[in-house]
């Protein structure tokens, strides 16, 4: 049974002491087992940054009520065990957008306007109804993946739990495999256009008339011998070529991509062109590749720094089969088993902007640095062209609280006095000068083109602050 949430909502399971034991139909009443063994659950941590547990969604015990928060990661997974779940869907809500930008405005010294706007907020927001967009997470990781450089940031933006029970949801309710069969795409997309990879690989023939390689001595007699075929020679040899246990994988795992994505046809909506002529690109490589006798010949593989995407897209490829227990058919089931997964959304929305910025401005991508590095801290971008030199700080978290908006101001002002930014953008010991700080933060409505000399025309000054700006970016929606 399950517990759905999106962002900035609340779900409220109530103990309700009537009937005994029993468990209730309606799924937001539980009775006394189920209420204890929800306040007992533990949730998933979903990683460690800086020496911080970030969890994937909130839990907050009241004497006879559990609230569950969404907090930015789109997945499914255990509340207890083998018997409730809870599952995050991609929903923004618009509401906040205005109040980011209402408490950004307002002065840290107005305590009464502050708390006036923070509880406003929390009563919008709590009691906000409205169907919100969602967002085109698909979108956003084709817009990545498309672009060599970026690609490479995109191996954490996913967890998948393999070892725990699979949870049985609605196919339309899938938000993992979509998400790998894009990935998994655009990589064999890259290995295409390179050219696949030959090497060198066993084959197995029953040979007229000549001997190549080593006779296989068992299999000649019980092929050849013994019925008096003795024009026959049953050999093993080595040949260089396209048609290797790699090559075979990665055809394989692509029948299986074009068959959810013709099943599934709603998952892709907005996309389906793009996912379409993926699909098309990579097909005809394959032609000359024959099926794939043995998934386990890929598991001892030994991979080319050449073709080092291969090896990404055989760990993708695993996960796509394994959805579907090696079994095709499987693809067109109106319901499915998943592995609990969380998809990080404020990781992807950084990488996101990343492409943007390096898309809008090639001739200065190298000056635009992700995640740069300092004394234990990393910025999200750095702007380093001589005409426009910024610290870029990209929110995905949007918060509607005066201190948590703030704080993060300050935190991104922080970073401009830090030595080893100033270094790199050339900044002597004596220059007093202040580095431009932007805040880039996802609207529905919000600019496109983001060159350099778009966003310096429509970025907008925080007053409170000098030389500290904020931005809203469009994020692909669907509805």
């Amino acid at each position: 049974m399950g517990i759905l949430i999106s962002e900035h909502k609340k779900t409220s399971l109530t103990l309700c002491e009537e009937g005994g034991g029993e468990v209730y139909d309606d799924r937001l009443k539980v009775n006394k087992t189920v209420f204890e063994q929800l306040c007992a659950s533990n949730i998933r941590i979903f990683k460690k940054h800086r020496g911080k547990k970030i969890y994937p969604y909130k839990k907050l015990i009241g004497e006879k009520k559990v609230d569950f928060e969404a907090d930015y990661y789109i997945g499914v997974d255990w509340v207890i065990a083998s018997q409730r779940y809870i599952y995050v869907e991609p929903k923004i809500n618009v509401a906040i957008f205005d109040y980011f930008g209402k408490q950004a405005e307002l002065d840290p010294a107005k305590e009464e306007e502050i708390d006036k706007l923070d509880n406003q907020a929390q009563k919008v927001l709590s009691t906000w109804d409205k169907i919100g967009p969602e967002v085109n997470y698909l979108a956003m990781l084709m817009d990545v993946m498309t672009d060599e450089q970026v690609s490479k940031e995109c191996g954490d933006l996913v967890l998948i739990d393999w070892d725990a029970p699979n949870i049985t949801i609605n196919q339309q309710d899938d938000r993992l495999t979509p998400f790998l069969v894009v990935q998994f795409l655009q990589i064999l997309r890259k290995i295409v256009l390179k050219g696949l990879k030959k090497s060198y690989y066993r084959v197995q023939e029953n040979l007229s008339n000549r001997i190549k390689g080593k006779i296989l001595i068992s299999q000649h007699i019980k092929q050849n011998v013994l019925k008096n075929r003795h024009t026959k020679m049953s050999c093993e040899y080595q040949v260089f070529g396209e048609d290797n246990p790699e090559n075979q994988f990665l055809k394989n795992v692509l029948r299986f991509s074009s068959k959810y994505v013709e099943n599934n046809p709603t998952f892709f909506q907005q996309n389906d062109n793009t996912i379409s002529e993926l699909i098309d690109y990579c097909r005809p490589a394959f032609y000359q590749v024959s099926d794939l006798k043995d998934e386990n010949q890929t598991r001892h593989a030994k991979y080319n720094p050449f073709f080092k995407e291969y090896k990404e897209a055989v760990r993708i490829g695993n996960f796509i089969l394994k959805r579907f227990s090696y079994n095709i058919s499987k693809t067109t089931n109106k319901l499915l088993e998943t592995p609990p997964f969380w998809i990080d959304m404020p990781r992807l929305f950084e990488i996101y902007v990343y492409s943007q910025l390096i898309k809008a401005n090639p001739k200065e991508r190298n000056k635009i640095l992700y995640q740069f590095s300092t004394y234990g801290n990393a910025l999200d971008i750095l702007i380093t062209h001589t005409g426009y030199q910024c610290i870029i700080d990209a929110k995905y978290k949007l918060h509607y609280n005066h201190g948590v908006i703030h704080a993060d101001i300050r935190q991104v002002a922080g970073y401009a006095r830090l030595k080893k930014v100033r270094g790199s953008l050339e900044f002597s010991d004596n220059d007093d000068s202040n580095i431009d700080c932007l805040i880039i933060y996802p609207d529905i409505d919000g600019l496109e083109n983001l060159t350099l000399e778009n966003i310096k025309s429509k970025r907008q000054p925080i007053s409170a602050y000098h030389k500290v700006w904020k931005l809203n970016v469009r994020i692909p929606c669907i509805g």
